[in-house]
């Protein structure tokens, strides 16, 4: 049971590692600091966006942004942190 609540705290925080390099990595597209017509900038940014996209979609239909900051990625990474250590309690707390 330890090993599998290891795993799923490890794939946690690396999705949320995910979030943080996808808006940073937006904020530097944005600001034309890195260029999309680099082909490994453009894969890696496309890969990122396929795996946060869909929750982030989700989160931002309930919360707008707020005066033009989105606000999802800091939801999403907080509900992450607090499922990642409610996951430990709730498995192994449990015997």
């Amino acid at each position: 049971m330890v090993a599998l609540v290891g795993l799923i705290t490890t794939v946690i925080q690396l999705y949320i590692w995910a979030l943080i390099i996808s808006v940073i990595m937006t904020w530097l597209i944005q600001f034309n600091v890195i260029n999309t017509s680099n082909r490994f900038v453009y894969t890696v940014g496309d890969f990122l966006y396929r795996i946060t996209e869909p929750v982030l979609s989700k989160v931002r239909s309930v919360i707008p942004s707020v005066g033009g900051i989105d606000l999802s990625p800091i939801v999403v990474i907080l509900l992450l942190a607090f499922v990642q250590q409610l996951i430990p309690e709730l498995i192994l707390g449990a015997r």
